[in-house]
């Protein structure tokens, strides 16, 4: 299925619900689109699994990320509205989110350059504390990067809970084949990119990012 059709599909299935608009982000995993809750009259991002995905896998990864997602209350992690599945072949999964008038920190990055060091601590203390808060209800992110960082009002909210897993998960548990890698190359852990089935929270650990240059504070 398309962007153009998955859009079309969302329409239909969603008419009376939410109202949806324009294509506004994709990654490897999801489209999403710029919408506005007809119930509660607000503007929300709709998530969407990408159909034609290995169908198990992604399915499980995404109804993991809801679940997970759902239970995180910070005021640094992007919330859950809504979440649902729409009876289309293939059968169409998504969630709501609220719709950011801000921008990644990547967007950020690219456009200003690095950070003056004030600037780059605060955002930094934020996005520690909405990872000390999912590590202490044994969530471990996994894919912590600047574009899974908002900046909204000058506040950071972390986001993309996609390859997140539970501390407390062994392997009968994970959704992710032994010995594949899940996360970004440049921001994995050696244990991360080794494919190591063993999980902990020091992935996301500032000590374990290896961000590009670019990316540190003048």
């Amino acid at each position: 299925m398309m962007v153009d059709d998955l859009g079309a599909a969302l329409r239909r299935g969603l008419h009376g619900r939410y109202d949806v608009g324009a294509e506004i982000g994709r990654g490897g995993m999801s489209v999403v689109f710029k919408a506005t809750d007809l119930r509660h009259r607000r503007s929300v991002a709709l998530k969407v699994l990408r159909p034609g995905l290995a169908p198990i896998e992604s399915v499980d990864r995404f109804h993991r990320e809801i679940r997970l997602v759902a239970g995180l209350v910070h005021p640094h992690i992007l919330p859950l509205y809504d979440s649902g599945e729409l009876a289309t072949e293939p059968p169409l999964l998504y969630f709501a989110m609220p719709f950011i008038l801000g921008e990644s920190l990547r967007t950020r990055l690219t456009r200003e350059g690095p950070m003056p060091l004030d600037r780059a601590l605060k955002l930094t203390r934020e996005i520690a504390a909405a990872l000390d808060y999912a590590h202490r209800r044994q969530i471990v992110h996994r894919d912590v990067k600047p574009e899974n960082v908002l900046v909204h009002e000058g506040v950071a909210l972390v986001t993309d809970f996609g390859v997140a897993r539970l501390l407390t998960d062994g392997p009968a548990e994970s959704v992710t084949a032994p010995g594949l890698t899940v996360g970004t190359p440049a921001y994995m852990s050696p244990e991360q990119a080794a494919g190591e089935d063993t999980v902990d929270a020091r992935p996301d650990s500032p000590r374990r990012w290896r961000p590009p240059s670019r990316d540190l504070p003048r």
